[in-house]
């Protein structure tokens, strides 16, 4: 077994601690990465603070996973050490499933295995990010183009594959306007991809206060939605909106904006239930969907495009002892963007 540092919490009203955790030693295909940047996203709390449902603690969080190969073991042919390695948000699913087969492995009919507040084919709790030695099936193991640096690389394998599969799967590109919804961690990495894969794209903030940064990021436009004026100005405008956000919204309001077949995709996950009225889809043929994160493959795309098109998200890199401080700004706003933890602090 391998010893790893990490910071771990007890409960959901508790702050993090230093804790040690066991990784499993290699099996004939598992990669051992020593983490060095390890991104904070908003599941993270969620799952933290056990609004999704139950969590097995003590937790380590984290699947916004950026390091370097360290060992591999007999059978891996993907891998070297020394290899610039990330993981995002799962480690593992049956490889069987249809869903599998197509690459898809993120909707795994059996169940995928989540990075972290998992169980893994071994029976014991999957433990992230927040941590110094991950050991990860070469098949789940992403590499991180040279041309991105590990501390910017980290947020791309949540919150850039996120908002990526998304744009790719409804077809963003020329000649279609993409509105992006929250200009947050996930909302910042959509409006960048969406201009890059070519779309007018608008975003859709509740204030005008990140006006100036999403404009500079890529956006066309910029609407605030505490404005009454905005969804009159824009109805029947998009063909694509991303909602990015964690919160509770009005869908309706949001579904007015949709032209004929176009498509509202929830990309943020909020604890409680949505609703919507119905006719605001029969109505003009709008579709209301979601997303969640994207296959192996998409995700080394997603890399890769990052890379092509120099997209990298905007950070702040904190210590592995402002965890808790850190989660309380992201539910404050209080981020551009993206919190990523220098795990050499641990």
């Amino acid at each position: 077994m391998i010893t790893a540092k990490a910071r771990a919490v007890d409960g959901p009203d508790k702050p993090f601690r230093a804790a040690e955790i066991k990784r499993r030693d290699l099996d004939s295909h598992d990669v051992l990465i020593e983490i060095k940047y390890a991104g904070i996203c908003h599941s993270d709390i969620h799952t933290a603070h056990g609004e999704w449902g139950p969590v097995h603690y003590p937790l380590v969080p984290g699947h916004e996973i950026a390091g370097i190969v360290t060992a591999v073991g007999p059978s891996v042919t993907k891998y070297k050490v020394g290899d610039r390695a990330g993981v995002g948000c799962m480690v593992d699913s049956c490889g069987e499933c249809e869903n599998c087969r197509n690459g898809e492995e993120q909707y795994c009919l059996k169940g995928k295995v989540d990075t972290y507040a998992g169980v893994d084919k071994y029976g014991e709790p999957t433990q992230g990010g927040y941590s110094t030695h991950i050991v990860v099936p070469e098949d789940f193991v992403l590499r991180i183009p040279d041309s991105i640096a590990l501390d910017d690389a980290a947020p791309l394998l949540c919150a850039g594959i996120t908002t990526y599969s998304p744009l790719n799967h409804w077809g963003a590109g020329p000649g279609k306007k993409v509105a992006v919804v929250g200009m947050g961690g996930l909302g910042h990495m959509a409006v960048q991809i969406a201009h890059a894969m070519g779309a007018e794209v608008t975003v859709l903030s509740q204030t005008l206060k990140k006006k100036d940064d999403g404009l500079k990021l890529g956006a066309d436009n910029y609407y605030a939605t505490n404005d009454p004026e905005t969804f009159g100005k824009l109805a029947g405008y998009f063909d694509l909106i991303i909602n990015t956000v964690s919160a509770k919204i009005d869908l309706n309001a949001y579904l007015g904006l949709l032209a004929l077949d176009g498509s509202l995709v929830n990309v943020g996950a909020p604890a409680e239930p949505l609703s919507l009225n119905v006719f605001n889809l029969i109505g003009h043929r709008r579709s209301f969907a979601g997303s969640m994160i994207g296959g192996i493959r998409e995700t080394q795309e997603m890399l890769d495009f990052c890379a092509k098109h120099n997209i990298v998200p905007k950070i702040e890199v904190i210590s592995a002892n402002q965890i808790d401080e850190a989660y309380e700004r992201v539910l404050a706003s209080d981020v551009k963007y993206r919190f990523v933890i220098d795990i050499s602090t641990m």
